[in-house]
């Protein structure tokens, strides 16, 4: 992995390599998924028939049983270990209880001027949901993008999961049914975009689409993008980890290769002010590698994208986690509240020895589908926000018109847009 020091003369420019590190080595699948988009446009159930049956390895006898029935979901749930249950339904009291304490209030000013402004908050009437089903499967992905939908009252929550082989993982439908989603689809990849951007006779098109998945799942929702919102374009995963002399350099090793086990694209990032712990934490990550599962995986991530950055202090570490705008951040130190005082761009923060980050994946309460890629300069984690939108309105008085109305023809009228001025001219008398 890259070691680097703040006090050494090349830093500067091993930092910025490491900012502007390429991660997605994926490779260019624009025209395929244009193509897709199209077939599925041009040919509705029938292009989803076909492109099920040649990527997912089974062939639906027709559009009908594309849809998972409610005995199928029922079986499902019965299916699933109780243990397993009771854990999916914890986890959905937790996010669900947060994401609705984020609901915003209408506004309504009245100003000395005499006009009534305000502004108000309506939930999108149909969201599709996107849950990956290849490799693997992710029930968690299901409560992150699908209670924050319903806590802000959309009323249609569409599913689409691919079944490859014809495969449904119960655990899946289990959390689809927890979320309150209200149609499941078997269809996946870029397909499964289009259908729900679009629409067929049997798949009623949605206002917004949100969900993780594979590369033609990403292109296909930037190309889709315009006919209907999506929520974000997500790269591979990342943490950064700033830790203390004082931390158990063994929990270090592992908050880090839990990020790195997501794939060989993902980052882990150590910034520390300890050079004994720097040098602890890279030998505990390759004796924990030696039991990991996922070690082939894990490993190549830390050998390929993962840092150890060892700095004066604190206080500079926390400059450069600003640079980096990380997804994931993890604040192990003595006064964790303190030093995220002092960092302002971050997807999701994780503070103290007690909050690894993947107790965010699951059950804490808040997403964990966040911006990557350093857009956390920029951009959010999912929320309610994302399934709202905003309509402001104004209401004059007669008197209201008049004390404002003289300027709007004034500017109006320096725009050149004389219809403007004259729509405002005739209601006060001009």
């Amino acid at each position: 992995m890259i070691r680097l020091d703040t006090r050494e003369p090349g830093f500067e420019a091993g930092f910025s390599a490491l900012l502007d590190m390429a991660r997605d080595t994926t490779a260019r699948v624009d025209a395929a998924v244009a193509g897709i988009i199209a077939q599925v446009r041009q040919e509705g159930d029938a292009a989803l028939l076909d492109l099920t049956s040649r990527f997912d390895r089974w062939t639906p006898a027709s559009a009908v049983a594309l849809r998972v029935t409610e005995a199928e979901i029922e079986a499902a749930v019965a299916a699933c270990d109780p243990a397993l249950i009771a854990a999916l339904d914890h986890a959905a009291r937790r996010i669900e209880t947060f994401h609705r304490a984020q609901l915003p209030q209408d506004l309504q000013l009245d100003d000395p001027a005499g006009l009534t402004l305000g502004m108000r908050w309506n939930a999108i009437d149909a969201v599709g949901i996107y849950v990956p089903g290849g490799k693997a499967a992710y029930p968690s992905s299901v409560l992150m993008n699908a209670i924050p939908a319903r806590a802000a009252g959309v009323a249609r929550v569409a599913m689409c999961v691919p079944t490859p082989d014809g495969v449904l993982n119960p655990l899946v439908l289990a959390a689809a049914r927890r979320a309150g989603v209200t149609e499941i689809w078997r269809i996946g990849g870029a397909q499964a975009i289009a259908a729900l951007a679009w629409g067929t006779a049997s798949i009623a098109p949605v206002d917004r689409v949100a969900g993780p998945g594979n590369a033609y799942v990403a292109e296909a929702k930037r190309q889709v993008f315009g006919r209907v919102g999506i929520d974000s374009i997500a790269g591979p995963s990342e943490v950064v980890v700033i830790a203390d002399a004082a931390q158990d350099p063994a929990r270090v090793a592992m908050d880090l290769l839990a990020q790195a086990e997501h794939d060989e694209s993902a980052q882990a990032i150590l910034i520390t002010d300890s050079a004994a712990l720097a040098e602890a934490v890279a030998r505990a990550v390759e004796d924990a590698l030696k039991t990991l599962p996922r070690a082939a995986i894990a490993g190549e991530s830390w050998a390929r994208n993962g840092a150890i950055l060892l700095t004066r202090d604190l206080d500079e570490a926390a400059t450069l986690c600003d640079r980096l705008a990380p997804e994931h951040l993890e604040l192990l130190v003595a006064e964790p509240r303190a030093l995220f005082a002092r960092i302002r761009h971050a997807g999701a923060a994780f503070l103290g020895g007690f909050c690894p980050e993947a107790l965010g994946d699951y059950i804490a309460g808040p997403n964990h589908v966040l911006p990557t890629g350093r857009t956390a300069r920029f951009a959010s984690g999912l929320s309610v926000f994302d399934f709202l939108k905003r309509t402001t309105w104004i209401e004059p008085e007669e008197a209201g018109l008049h004390a404002i109305g003289p300027d709007a023809v004034l500017l109006a009228e320096a725009e050149g847009l004389t219809a403007h001025a004259r729509s405002i001219a005739m209601r006060l008398g001009q």
